[in-house]
């Protein structure tokens, strides 16, 4: 997994640039790596610093808060959602669940089911593995980068 330098001063720069435009986030891309500040507008306040096909934990900031620290961050294969959409963790209402956490994954096996716009979208397990983390709820929205899994 390759790592990701936080440059911390050019975060505190965005956000400071979220609070004087009156924005409600903005996103700095360069290469694979990426940068999204959510401001205090919006309904979740985070930052998310990853490599986009690996996610970090995000980094709850104030919008005039400073910046402290980054939090460590679950080490494996971070399964982030390519969409908007609500998750779902089993195929239907009632049936066992794709994955729990302690359980192995091939490569290629569905994980979960992202709901958008009325059509169901399999996300399949990047890497093999066990699932050290499943940080979203059955039947609750996510949101494009948060991350859904985390395989080690």
């Amino acid at each position: 997994m390759s790592t990701f330098d936080l440059d911390i001063k050019f975060v505190r720069k965005l956000a400071e640039l979220l609070k004087e435009t009156g924005l409600t986030e903005i996103e700095y891309a360069e290469g694979d790596k990426r940068i999204r500040c959510v401001g205090a507008h919006a309904p979740v306040q985070q930052i998310v610093a990853a490599p986009t096909a690996a996610a970090a934990a995000p980094v709850s900031v104030a919008s005039n808060a400073p910046v402290a620290a980054v939090p460590v961050v679950t080490e494996g294969t971070h399964v982030t959602s390519p969409m908007v959409g609500t998750v779902y963790l089993s195929p239907e209402p009632g049936a066992p669940a794709f994955i729990k956490v302690g359980d192995k994954v091939k490569q290629g096996d569905t994980l979960l089911i992202i709901e958008a716009m009325k059509v169901m979208n399999p996300i399949k397990a990047p890497a093999s593995g066990t699932i050290v983390e499943l940080p979203v709820t059955d039947a609750k929205p996510v949101e494009f980068g948060e991350t859904l899994v985390v395989i080690g």
